[in-house]
């Protein structure tokens, strides 16, 4: 643990900066005498600075290999494992801690030899949201970070937009990233998305955004990255052996030898990220490779005249050079392609640009424009790209104990294309495609046409058949989008059937013409056949990227079964059960055709200018359909979803309330009390007083919870009351021949109003849901401070306690009676309609839409 100044420990008690050492490295670095690279690694959400483990580990033994000539000293900030991805209140605080952090880190720098002027950052989830941020700081010089690698960090949006601190902070974030794009020029961002396996995080977020200078940022998915090749959790991204080692040696090779530092030069720091995190040509890095080499040794020289050419070697002592004269196959083929399973980083494969007629006197190294895959190294090159090369050169170097094979042919590049049209979005499955790869090449490309769209998700299935059974080496297949780093790499054994889900993780951009490419590196004697299926997987990838706005869809459902309620009561005098009301009035043609229709006026200049002139905001589902994340269908789907899990939160609360008034029952005999008719009262004022006060003085979230319990305890004893007052009546019935009918009616009266406070009750617990991150947040901080600051629902909480203070002694009665229960009925659908129109993209509004409603119902009781 580092000790911060005074004045910064008071001010952030809740944080702590810590360096991370083992064995005798800790050891000699326990006063902090410093010599190395400074890497600042900021922890996410609920995220613990410990997991900068797996980095400092790996680099020092890094380190250890080479003599501690370059080495790297790992911090970490502890930021109490706080609830930053759902409470954005902290955001602000924890990016100011983090600018102290770099202070002090190059203060412990301070008169040693190369020292340090800049930190590079590690920031896994939200804190590498928290290091961007750290540049919208006023007094922030941009020179004191040159390098920032994120890991699952949500960039675009947040994951649950439960506050407005956090949609505000993600606006200020990405809007001073784009604005001043041309001051970020030194800083090289990396952002590694986990793929589809990050159920939390997912890669459509990671991107970073768009920006002018793109010669400064980069996004990759973990399934693109070179000898990773897998799709990664939220979690294990920070631990990934894979992707540790390649941002290790990316370190590395970032050091600049004269300063003994991460290199000042922004073209070079991108130079290394590519080469180590894009496109891996199996070579050690190094920054301006030699144009031109000789080739030297008395190695044999054999010339290959044929078109398909395949050698293997096992203990041969003896190199080879093996040459193939490029003037004979220019006007028969258009490119060559060459795969080598000797995965070492030593140069294999030559253009020879000087010769005479026995050997090449000079050559260029066409090693860098190799690419590792999994089994194999590949080189593809265009031959009109090389006109000035004669021949190309395979080296073959002494292979004592090794065993490997090299393959190379000359193909027309429209014999190895196939276009694969891929079915319709809306085929569920019903139909497929299928082609059949006959000829016996080592390459193949399958255009995959249409395919554009996130909600395009099918299935491919690649069947290899070989025509002599012997051992070969495995295929792999490789779904490359072109717009994006987000590749998926698969490894099969031939013969076999291998199946590869084909999903987006962004759409394809205006501007963009490519289609992916399924590329299929294969086996010389064997067909492939290609069967594209689509199977009912739009649901999954609609909950995939829009599941978090699924509460707005829920409570729009509970709103209008509400309205039905009240509408029943006029009609018929009788509050009608929740589940029933629900699968009559809640509909979505009630709701999505207005937002729809209000979307696609938004297309033309004249209504845009009229919405503008009103100064409203902008329509969550136009967002989303300029972002071609949206489509109609999806609100529908979401839309039952919601009417889903509303009906059965209905049946869950009702059957919860008859349960708990059963066991109020068993274990207290509640007496039969008479009901107050005033809803207002001296002690339920004294009440709502002291609730406000806990709400300003504390929390919102906890005065939210307390009046919740009060309300949940309180229908738990009517409901036991009721039970009683029935079990008397019969009782009373079996020995006289007539009852009262006013008794009859107070027990429907009684009916009513439970049926009511349950759709009541069912609509307080999304509210609560959906601020109790902040109550969390406030109790895991309370030893620091007993007030949460800034508070997002302080204000809400006040208005609310009012509210359910007197909903809770409130009945049917008084709503049946009032002159505004008219209008009470024609506001829920309204104002679900408004909520999904501007609430999808903002949670945090679903609670001020119930309060209006419920402050509503508040008004029907009194007036």
């Amino acid at each position: 643990k580092i000790k911060l100044p005074k004045k910064t420990a008071r001010r952030y008690p809740a944080y702590e900066l810590y360096l991370y050492g083992e064995g005798n490295y800790a050891e000699a670095n326990k006063n902090l005498i410093l010599t190395g690279i400074p890497v600042l690694f900021l922890p996410g959400n609920a995220g613990s600075y410990k997991q900068v483990r797996s980095l400092g580990s790996i680099a020092l033994r890094k380190a250890e290999d080479i003599d501690f000539k370059y080495h790297f000293n790992f911090f970490s900030v502890n930021f109490n494992e706080e609830l930053v991805a759902l409470y954005g209140g902290s955001l602000q605080r924890q990016t100011k801690f983090v600018h102290e952090c770099i202070k002090i880190i190059l203060k412990l720098y301070r008169d040693r030899e190369f020292a340090p002027t800049s930190v590079a950052i590690v920031g896994h989830s939200m804190g590498g949201l928290v290091a961007r941020a750290l540049l919208t700081l006023k007094n922030f010089r941009p020179e004191l970070i040159n390098l920032l690698i994120t890991q699952a960090t949500p960039h675009v949006a947040p994951v649950m937009p439960l506050d407005k601190y956090l949609t505000d902070f993600y606006t200020t974030v990405n809007n001073h990233w784009i604005l001043k794009a041309q001051d970020l020029r030194n800083l090289t961002t990396l952002s590694v998305a986990g793929g589809f396996r990050d159920y939390q995080v997912r890669s459509g977020l990671t991107f970073l955004p768009r920006l002018s200078q793109q010669d400064s940022a980069l996004s990759v998915v973990s399934s693109a990255v070179p000898r990773a090749w897998a799709s990664t959790d939220h979690l294990s991204i920070v631990w990934c052996k894979e992707l540790i080692l390649a941002t290790i040696r990316a370190f590395f090779d970032l050091i600049d030898e004269n300063t003994r530092q991460i290199t000042e030069n922004p073209k070079k720091r991108m130079s290394v990220l590519n080469h180590h995190f894009v496109r891996h040509p199996a070579k050690l890095f190094e920054e301006n490779p030699e144009a031109f080499t000789e080739l030297t040794g008395a190695f044999m020289w054999i010339n290959v005249k044929t078109s398909k050419w395949t050698y293997s070697a096992y203990n041969d002592s003896e190199g080879k050079y093996f040459t193939f004269p490029l003037a004979n196959h220019r006007k028969s083929y258009s490119h060559i392609y060459c795969q080598n399973s000797m995965l070492d980083t030593n140069s294999w494969i030559y253009g020879c640009v000087s010769s005479n007629s026995s050997m090449c006197l000079e050559a260029t190294d066409l090693s860098w424009r190799a690419e590792l895959l999994p089994t194999v190294k590949v080189v593809i090159l265009k031959l009109e790209d090389y006109p000035s090369l004669s021949h190309i050169v395979i080296y073959v170097q002494p292979t004592v104990g090794n065993k490997f094979a090299l393959d190379c042919e000359f193909f027309k590049e429209d014999s190895r294309t196939v276009q694969l049209p891929v079915t319709h979005l809306f085929s569920f499955g019903l139909s497929s495609r299928i082609i059949l790869l006959n000829s016996t090449g080592l390459l193949y490309n399958v255009h995959l046409q249409h395919f554009n769209q996130i909600y395009q998700a099918f299935k491919i299935y690649i069947e290899s058949h070989c025509q002599l059974p012997k051992e070969r080496k495995p295929s792999v297949y490789r779904l490359h989008i072109p717009w994006s780093h987000e590749d998926s790499i698969t490894v099969a054994k031939v013969p076999s059937s291998t199946e590869i889900s084909a999903k987006l993780q962004s759409a394809q951009p205006e501007n963009e013409s490519s289609v992916p490419v399924l590329n299929i590196y294969s086996s010389s004697d064997c067909q492939y056949e290609v069967i594209q299926i689509s199977p009912y997987v739009l649901v999954f990838q609609i909950i995939r990227f829009h599941g978090c706005s699924l509460p707005v869809y829920v409570v729009a459902n509970i709103l209008l079964t509400y309205g039905g309620q009240l509408n029943t009561l006029i009609s018929t005098g009788q509050c009608s059960e929740f589940p029933l009301e629900l699968v009559r009035t809640a509909k979505p043609y009630k709701v999505d055709p207005i937002i729809s229709i209000v979307v696609f006026l938004l297309g033309f200049n004249w209504f845009r200018e009229i919405w503008d002139s009103l100064s409203l905001p902008e329509v969550d589902a136009a967002v989303l359909s300029s972002q071609d994340a949206w489509f109609p269908l999806v609100s529908l789907i979401l839309f039952l979803f919601g009417t889903g899990i509303a009906y059965w939160s209905g049946v869950f609360f009702s059957s919860s309330l008859r349960l708990f008034s059963l066991l109020w029952l068993t274990l207290i005999r509640p007496p039969v009390l008479q009901k107050d008719s005033k809803l207002i009262t001296p002690r339920r004022v004294c009440v709502m007083v002291s609730l406000a006060l806990v709400s300003w003085t504390t929390c919102g979230a906890f005065a939210i919870l307390i009046i919740y319990l009060r309300y949940v305890f309180k229908e738990t004893s009517q409901n036991a009351i009721r039970r009683t007052v029935e079990e008397g009546d019969s009782v009373d019935g079996a020995s006289e021949a007539t009852q009262p009918l006013c008794d009859n009616r107070t027990v429907a009266e009684d009916v009513n109003s439970l049926q009511m406070h349950v759709t009541i009750l069912n609509l307080f617990t999304w509210i609560m849901l959906l601020n109790l991150p902040s109550l969390i947040y406030w109790l895991k901080n309370l030893r620091y401070n007993v007030r949460l600051d800034p508070d997002p629902c302080r204000s809400t909480a006040i208005i609310l306690v009012s509210i359910l203070e007197i909903l809770i002694n409130s009945s049917t009665s008084e709503v049946k009676s009032s002159k505004l229960l008219k209008i009470a009925t024609k506001v829920p659908l309204p104002l679900s309609v408004v909520m999904l129109a501007f609430g999808r993209m903002h949670l945090y509004k679903v609670p001020h839409f119930i309060t209006f409603s419920l402050l509503l119902h508040v008004l029907c009781c009194i007036v």
